[in-house]
């Protein structure tokens, strides 16, 4: 039996496909192994969003080609298709494959690769292409996550200024409704009771499709997939919220009340030499607008520091909407210059030093962000997917309203919990840790309710 592994660098639609790719392979017969083990061919899912994900994906091709001199090595993803010659250097290097070409990578290998004799790698990146549609995923069996993500959506045609993702995978193109439905309801019946929807751009659902959007995709799913679960959406636009969606978290439906939003700067003059579609005040009154029409919504956020010609006044303006808004967390990052984006060539850059300040500062009003956001759940029953053992008796879990929280259970029902639904009441906050007490789960019949000091 042949042995392949995997490393996956980047978001979590590179890590959907490489759980794509593994099922291909475990149906035709292989072996999966960690990447640190010998193996018979090494796939390397690469990233391109920065230039240290550019250094770290070619890092894990080398490491792959002296790990097995005599093994294949495959590179794949986003940085193979926008610089696929810059890889081809790497000695050792069997086939490069582009984004829109990750499913046939097995033919490829079986096919065309196995039958070469040249030392130069095969390069299958094709220009991308619109119109082409995302194929159905079979799924054989649970893997080792709590949570399944389904990838509905991939592309992008917006062009922000900073973003080279346009160009690593090409237009929006939309999975079918029914095969949408059908990966749900395979992974429902697997036992997942929870389900992230993700794509490049998430909320460019259905704009290839006739008649479709997120929000009619997601009234299909809940009529059609039978069984306990609920499904989280991944990052959306500010432009792409509607009312709609709203109404489904707020109703009590099975969709999580968690948006992730991703504002960028919170200075409008930055925004719009981001090419971003929306202003300071949009954002403003959308943020206030969700956590208001949803109760215990959780506001999530990117924020980019750094950007070519963002002035003092731009940061400050972006930490003071930050400090007025009720968000959970922030995700941080630093610019980084693409090349081949409309940012590269902008002026002035600012200095690695004053990106790393800025970064610090806004990390450190995230985790204040946080206690806030715990503070003001404290006494709420909230529904959490069980994900992992921290303690003899104690477990962790996230909260419909992405909430990590800490709880302890009776031994006797650690192997029932892990992977469940579970009512959790929120009791306090230890060292920036959420910790509560479980009530009652999905699976039991009557609510539970832990008292130490009685037996039983």
């Amino acid at each position: 039996m042949k042995k392949v592994a995997f490393h996956t660098l980047g978001c979590k639609v590179n890590q959907v496909e490489t759980e794509q790719l593994k099922e291909k392979f475990i149906q035709r017969g292989y072996q999966l192994v960690d990447f640190n083990e010998s193996a018979d061919l090494y796939i390397v899912n690469t990233c391109t969003v920065t230039h240290s994900s550019d250094r770290k994906s070619r890092a894990m091709l080398r490491r792959a080609a002296r790990r097995n001199p005599g093994a294949m090595v495959v590179a794949t993803g986003c940085l193979a298709q926008v610089d696929a010659a810059q890889l081809a250097a790497i000695p050792g290097l069997n086939l490069i494959v582009g984004s829109q070409q990750k499913e046939a990578i097995l033919e490829l290998i079986e096919g065309q690769v196995s039958s070469r004799s040249e030392s130069e790698p095969l390069i299958v990146c094709p220009p991308l292409v619109a119109g082409k549609k995302l194929p159905p995923v079979i799924y054989s069996k649970r893997h080792e996550r709590s949570r399944a993500f389904v990838k509905i959506q991939d592309g992008c045609q917006s062009y922000c200024s900073y973003c080279i993702v346009p160009f690593a995978r090409g237009p929006s193109r939309s999975k079918l409704p029914e095969d949408v439905a059908a990966e749900l309801q395979q992974l429902v019946d697997l036992g997942y009771h929870e389900i992230v929807l993700t794509g490049i751009h998430t909320g460019l659902y259905g704009n290839d499709l006739e008649d479709w959007n997120l929000s009619r995709l997601l009234r299909l799913l809940f009529a059609r997939v039978e069984g306990n679960y609920r499904i989280r959406l991944s990052s959306l636009e500010p432009v792409e919220i509607d009312e709609e969606l709203l109404e489904m978290a707020a109703g009590g439906e099975r969709l999580c009340r968690h948006f992730h939003i991703p504002l960028q700067s919170g200075s409008s003059r930055i925004l719009r030499a981001m090419n971003r579609r929306y202003d300071r005040e949009f954002y403003y009154k959308l943020v206030q607008h969700i956590v208001q029409r949803v109760k215990g919504a959780a506001v999530t956020a990117d924020v980019m520091v750094g950007f070519p010609g963002e002035e003092k006044k731009d940061y400050q303006d972006t930490l003071a909407l930050l400090q007025d808004l009720p968000v959970l967390d922030l995700h941080v990052f630093k610019y980084s210059k693409r090349p081949g984006t409309a940012a590269a060539k902008m002026e002035p850059q600012v200095s690695d030093r004053e990106k790393e300040m800025r970064s610090a500062e806004l990390i450190q009003l995230a985790e204040a962000k946080k206690r806030s956001f715990i503070n003001q759940q404290l006494g709420q029953e909230l529904e959490v997917l069980v994900e992992q053992i921290v303690g003899e008796d104690s477990f962790r879990g996230l909260s419909d309203n992405y909430l990590e929280l800490e709880f302890s259970s009776p031994r006797e029902l650690i192997d029932e919990l892990t992977g469940e639904l579970i009512m959790v009441e929120l009791e306090a906050m230890e060292n920036s840790i959420a910790r509560g007490r479980l009530l009652y789960g999905s699976f039991l019949i009557e609510p539970y309710c832990h008292n130490t000091d009685q037996e039983g």
